[in-house]
């Protein structure tokens, strides 16, 4: 590894740590979310071998997990080419409360799988339960809705730039 690779991931590695010591229930769901992206997208592709109406659900958790690609990752707003209209429904989404309705009403999508046939796609549900779960903790203990400096969050150019 260079020099610059070296020092980014020493500043994401220290700002990864600044958040999980600041105590804010946002935070957490911000890096739950995150981690809903990847485990959404293979998960969604693993059960596209399923010859069942199971597939409806696999297609679903990759739009899923794209969406929860954008929302918590607003730096990907600036940098990828999407709509007005895109942007500003996701804008609707930074409060904590908001975020904790559209996760769980993204577990009971996933949740709705179970009704045709238990998969792996019940773990996208119970990650989205616990990621609404922060968010909605966040919501009750009156926390201000923070983002992740590491996850293109507020001084994103400060903490990744050199």
């Amino acid at each position: 590894m260079n020099a610059v690779t070296k020092s980014m991931l020493s500043r994401i590695s220290s700002s990864f740590s600044k958040d999980f010591k600041s105590r804010n229930w946002s935070v957490y769901g911000q890096w739950l979310g995150f981690s809903c992206f990847p485990v959404c997208i293979a998960l969604g592709v693993v059960n596209l071998l399923h010859v069942s109406l199971i597939i409806i659900f696999s297609i679903i958790a990759l739009v899923q997990g794209l969406l929860v690609v954008f929302l918590e990752i607003p730096l990907f707003l600036k940098i990828c080419p999407v709509t007005e209209r895109f942007a500003s429904f996701l804008r609707v989404f930074h409060q904590n409360l908001p975020r904790a309705g559209f996760y769980i009403i993204m577990a009971a999508i996933q949740y709705g799988g179970i009704a045709i046939k238990a998969t792996s796609l019940i773990a996208c549900a119970v990650l989205f339960t616990i990621t609404s779960f922060s968010y909605f903790m966040a919501y009750i203990t009156k926390q201000e809705f923070v983002e992740s400096a590491a996850l293109g969050g507020e001084g994103v150019e400060r903490e990744l730039l050199p």
